[in-house]
C-alpha cells in the first residue's frame, strides 16, 4: 500500500496544466534539492538528480529534455537490500553554462548559488512551482491519520532559509530545525498543511486529507464525550457509594429515626434507590427538591457521620 507521500507526489508529478515558466522553474527546485552538479576536466557540466520515485524521475527527466538544450538519460540503481526501493539517477547533460545560471545554480561569477535566485520566484504561479518541485524532490508528509507534519530537507542552511522564508510568503508557519547534518523545512499545522497541498496542486491529496482530518476529528470528539461521560458516571456511583456508607453508619448508630424529617426521608429513598442521581431522588421526595437542594441534603448527612467517626475515634 502506497504511504499518503508518495500518493502526493505521483498527482503532483503528473500535473500537466501547468505554463511553461512555472515548469523551469519546478524544475530549477528538482534538481536543487535533488541534484549534485559534475564538472569533467573537458569543461563538461552534468547534474545528477536522485530519486525513489520513478515517476518523479520521469518527470525530471522530460522538464530537462522540453526545456534546456541537453541530452539526459534515466539509470536504474538496483539496491539488494530487503524491502529497499530501486533508486533513479537522472543524468542531464547540460550543453552551456547559461543553463546553469538560468536554473538558479550558478551565479555571475560562476559560484554556487547558496539560496533560491529571485528571478526563479518573481511571479506568484512560480513561488508555487518552486514549492512543487522541493516537495517533489526531498518533501514528505505524513498520513492525516496520524500527527500532522510535513517536511522538506535541503543540504544548505541558505537554501533551507530561503525555502522557509518562501513557504511563509503563503503564511504557512514554516520553520527550519536541524538534522543529522541536514535542514529540515516543515510545517505542523494540520491547516497549512492543507494550504501547502493546495498551493502546490495537489487537489486529490487535499480532499482525501481533508476527509481523513474530518473523520479523525469526529472520532477523538466522540472519544471525549465518551471519556467525559465515562468519567461523570464514576463519579456519581463514587459519590452514591459513599452516601450510602454515610447513611448506613448513621443507621446503625444513632439511628434514621434521630435525623430531621428531611433528611431521614432522603436517608431511606438513597437506601432504596442506591443507583439513581440526585435529579431522580429530589423528583421521588414528598416536597420535590432541585438536584442542588438534595445535594445540601446530603451533605449534611456526610457532615453528622464524619462527626460520629471523629467522636468514636476520639473515645478509641
Amino acid at each position: 500500500m502506497m504511504s499518503f507521500s508518495v500518493i502526493t507526489k505521483e498527482e503532483l508529478a503528473r500535473l500537466t496544466d501547468v505554463k511553461s515558466c512555472c515548469e523551469f522553474t519546478e524544475l530549477a527546485a528538482l534538481v536543487r534539492m535533488d541534484g549534485t552538479l559534475q564538472i569533467s576536466l573537458q569543461q563538461k557540466y552534468t547534474l545528477n538528480a536522485v530519486t525513489e520515485n520513478a515517476t518523479v524521475a520521469r518527470k525530471i527527466y522530460r522538464l530537462a529534455k522540453s526545456l534546456l538544450p541537453c541530452q539526459a538519460e534515466i539509470v536504474v540503481r538496483r539496491k539488494l537490500q530487503l524491502r529497499k526501493n530501486n533508486s533513479y539517477l537522472v543524468r542531464i547533460y547540460v550543453q552551456n553554462i547559461e543553463a546553469l545560471q538560468r536554473l538558479g545554480l550558478l551565479d555571475d561569477q560562476m559560484q554556487i548559488l547558496p539560496g533560491i535566485a529571485k528571478n526563479l520566484i518573481k511571479y506568484r504561479c512560480d513561488q508555487k512551482a518552486y514549492l512543487r518541485g522541493a516537495f517533489l524532490a526531498a518533501g514528505s508528509i505524513n498520513s492525516p491519520e496520524g500527527t500532522y507534519h510535513l517536511e522538506m530537507i535541503t543540504h544548505g542552511e541558505y537554501h533551507a532559509e530561503a525555502l522557509c522564508r518562501l513557504l511563509n510568503r503563503f503564511k504557512l508557519g514554516a520553520k527550519v530545525s536541524l538534522r543529522k547534518n541536514k535542514y529540515v523545512v516543515y510545517l505542523k499545522g494540520s491547516d497549512h498543511i492543507v494550504e501547502f497541498l493546495g498551493i502546490v496542486g495537489a487537489h486529490h491529496a487535499l480532499l482525501e486529507f481533508e476527509n481523513t482530518r474530518v473523520v479523525k476529528d469526529v472520532r477523538n470528539q466522540v472519544n471525549r464525550l465518551v471519556n467525559c461521560e465515562t468519567a461523570n458516571l464514576n463519579k456519581m456511583v463514587d459519590a452514591a457509594l459513599r452516601q450510602v456508607e454515610n447513611i448506613r453508619l448513621l443507621q446503625k448508630t444513632v439511628g434514621l429515626q434521630s435525623l430531621p424529617p428531611p433528611l431521614r426521608e432522603l436517608a431511606l429513598l438513597r437506601l432504596e434507590y442506591p443507583d439513581v442521581s440526585l435529579k431522580e431522588l429530589g423528583a421521588m421526595l414528598s416536597s420535590k427538591v432541585g438536584k442542588s437542594g438534595v445535594n445540601h441534603r446530603m451533605r449534611k448527612i456526610e457532615e453528622l457521620a464524619e462527626k460520629w467517626r471523629e467522636h468514636r475515634a476520639a473515645k478509641l
